[in-house]
């Protein structure tokens, strides 16, 4: 925000009377400070660690490896081939699990 310093300041009873000003303002506006809001409609969005969701479906497109990916014999974690530690034998190890 560009401040104009030209611009003629305020004493500090000018920003005592504009501060009452404003707080006289929010007094009269009453719902500015409440906040409604019930406490089981807040709870109902978290989920408990070992909560049933066996009825839960995920809608998430999966894609095929692609060519430069490779399927880490340890973890069995799909990576880039950049994350690729060492093949021995035929089979690949990530970088992490080779840590």
């Amino acid at each position: 925000m560009a401040t104009d310093y030209d611009a003629p300041r305020k004493n500090e009873e000018d920003n005592e009377q504009d501060s009452i000003q404003e707080l006289q303002a929010r007094r009269s506006d009453k719902s500015s400070g409440v906040v409604d809001e019930d406490e089981t409609e807040a709870a109902e969005g978290f989920e408990l660690p070992g909560a049933d969701l066996s009825g839960e479906e995920l809608a998430v497109r999966v894609l095929p490896r692609q060519a430069d990916e490779f399927t880490c014999s340890s973890c069995f974690l799909v990576h880039h081939r950049s994350q690729l530690a060492y093949e021995k034998k035929g089979r690949m190890i990530c970088t992490e699990c080779a840590a």
